[in-house]
């Protein structure tokens, strides 16, 4: 069995949201509010949900981009929020990420050599001569070309500019990359190709993967197993097959039923959550979804749903599911 690389406990991130003209006392914005995972060597965790649940702010606490209010991020045994800003620099070697903007990510000014050589400037890795060697190893294995290197980022497509941004990230030869969104600002004909890549590459140097992403298909397209966030917190963890076949919580349930199925014969009725996401400043008591559940019960108005275990490795946050309620 393989091991855990990355354990998150109780992950909170709040953020303030100042001063209120109408309120004596500003509300924090509860960005993240509780969220605890593992992955394990090898594997791929996709993170899904609405935008606004908080998907992307987690990963960037993984990075120690931005610092958690509390919980602990324990990553091959170290708890990454005890590192100092040296340490962390280190650990940073282990962990990469590609974003979602490719050409925001890339520096303009500067030459994709220079881009990709960077991470190994920092982290003091080889000479100029052997940086540059990998520069261009680097550009041939993500489907681009050596010459590509005398190039600036304005240069390319957005599809070219991230597997620019994935060469960047491999240069260190890092065990877990946080890929956020990385596909979603591209053509739906080049996503494929770069979910095809970061595949290929993750089999060729048993990479691990937190993938991030607010597009249920892509993300069964590239997850071993798949969580669901809404407002901060984890609601459903499954397996990637389980989940898609036997989806428990609500909200998971709408969301795939409102991904389109490739076939015309197919029907397929779709869920329709009534509200819009209630503001992380200012969250509903008992089941953050409450507000919006078409099977809202009243204790779901005042008691948070525990995680639970109902199938193997399938956990869900939902009253529906208490010993004295029945299934959905």
């Amino acid at each position: 069995m393989k091991s855990h690389l990355l354990e998150v406990d109780d992950l909170k991130k709040h953020f303030s949201s100042g001063k209120s003209v109408f309120k004596k006392k500003s509300q924090p914005v509860k960005a993240v509010d509780g969220v605890s995972f593992a992955v394990q060597e090898g594997e791929t965790l996709g993170l899904v949900g609405e935008s606004g649940c908080g998907k992307s702010t987690t990963g960037r606490m993984l990075m120690r981009l931005i610092e958690p209010t509390a919980g602990a991020i324990h990553f091959q045994g170290k708890n990454l929020l005890e590192l100092n800003s040296e340490s962390v620099r280190s650990m940073r070697k282990d962990i990469q990420m590609i974003f979602q903007d490719p050409y925001a990510s890339l520096n303009p000014r500067h030459r994709v050599e220079r881009i990709i050589e960077e991470p190994m400037i920092v982290h003091h890795l080889g000479d100029k001569a052997t940086r540059k060697k990998k520069v261009h190893e680097l550009l041939e294995i993500v489907g681009l070309n050596s010459f590509h290197a005398k190039r600036y980022p304005h240069q390319f497509s957005g599809g070219q500019r991230q597997r620019i941004g994935i060469a960047r990230a491999l240069a260190v030869e890092p065990k877990l990359i946080i890929a956020d969104e990385p596909v979603s600002a591209l053509d739906v004909s080049i996503q494929s190709q770069v979910l095809n890549l970061l595949e290929d590459l993750q089999n060729e140097f048993n990479l691990t993967f937190l993938f991030i992403a607010h597009d249920l298909s892509v993300v069964k397209h590239i997850s071993d197993r798949v969580g669901v966030m809404y407002l901060g917190k984890i609601v459903e963890m499954a397996d990637r097959d389980e989940l898609y076949n036997n989806p428990k919580h609500p909200y998971t349930q709408a969301l795939l039923s409102s991904v389109p199925i490739p076939d015309p014969d197919h029907k397929q009725e779709e869920i329709e959550l009534q509200g819009d996401i209630p503001s992380p400043s200012e969250p509903p008591s008992g089941c953050p979804f409450h507000t919006r559940c078409p099977h809202v019960m009243d204790i779901c108005k005042s008691v948070v749903p525990v995680s639970q275990e109902k199938e193997k490795g399938h956990n869900v946050a939902c009253h529906l599911y208490d010993d004295q309620h029945m299934a959905i």
